[in-house]
């Protein structure tokens, strides 16, 4: 087996799309705590695809594209590929909404760890799982839940990272840490991978990683500059919180003046006419 089959290209290119999806899903996070409604799920969705996406799914494939069996073609199952893609998405989401609605609870946080660290790690099987080759796979048990500890850690301090961190050096920093995390689990799974090729090898079915992976590693990331452009373009929790003051003023300024209007010139006092009186009826036969 090689893992790094083009040197350190693909390690170092794997390692900066974690730490730029992932410093995206974190400025995206800091944007949805600054709104409201359904504006706050957006950004929290846009937040997983981000995060769950291009700073978890990219970065695995990426890495791949580096693996290779000496005696073997590595091939992916296209369904396989794309399911493990939705649950690093759907995970990395569920965590982000738990810790987002769980008013900074501590077991909202653990939860939310706990649940996207197992996601994250059955997304990165998952896609192990679909590589076809003609060899038996196995894997070293001990590794393995080492890997998926890797995960859960990792995830909750993400997690902790999405509700805490909100200046850009700080989630700048952040993402370097958790992109450190990240590729530390998948490098960690990987090692914990043992692969006999078959005496015989035969043909293998599948789709190429050229083929199949590069267009849609790139779809994703098409996506996550298109959200890069909407974070840029938006107003940040600062200037959120100051136009906010803003219109609070305003509206103070405009209630004391109509006070001061009503005090100074107050309404006119209008006497309703009195009704008259009705004279008796023997008074009226006269």
């Amino acid at each position: 087996m090689n893992h790094f089959a083009y040197g350190l290209l693909t390690p170092l290119l794997a390692y900066a799309m974690s730490c730029i999806g992932s410093m995206l899903g974190l400025r995206l996070t800091a944007q949805a705590h600054a709104s409201r409604g359904g504006s706050r799920i957006r950004w929290l969705l846009g937040a997983a695809i981000s995060i769950g996406g291009t700073g978890v799914w990219v970065m695995h494939f990426i890495a791949m594209m580096g693996f290779q069996v000496d005696g073997t073609q590595i091939k992916y199952d296209v369904w396989l590929t794309a399911a493990s893609a939705l649950v690093a998405i759907v995970v990395v989401g569920t965590g982000l909404f738990l810790v987002s609605y769980g008013g900074g609870r501590i077991l909202a946080l653990l939860g939310g760890g706990l649940l996207t660290g197992l996601g994250v790690a059955s997304m990165h099987y998952l896609g192990m799982y679909a590589m076809n080759m003609s060899a038996h796979v196995s894997y070293d048990r001990l590794t393995v839940a080492a890997s998926v500890v890797i995960a859960v850690v990792a995830a909750t301090v993400a997690l902790w990272f999405a509700l805490r961190v909100k200046k850009p050096i700080w989630i700048t920093l952040a993402a370097l840490v958790m992109g450190v995390a990240v590729s530390g689990m998948h490098y960690t799974g990987m090692y914990a991978m043992h692969v006999t090729v078959d005496a015989e090898p035969g043909m293998v079915s599948g789709a190429d990683a050229l083929d199949f992976l590069v267009p849609l590693m790139t779809v994703i990331s098409l996506i996550t500059l298109t959200m890069l452009l909407m974070v840029i373009l938006s107003p940040s929790e600062e200037e959120l919180h100051e136009d906010a003051e803003l219109v609070a003023k305003l509206e103070l300024r405009r209630r004391t003046a109509q006070q001061q209007q009503q005090l100074t010139y107050p309404a006119p006092v209008v006497e309703m006419p009195q009704p008259q009186a009705r004279r008796p009826m023997q008074a009226r036969r006269r």
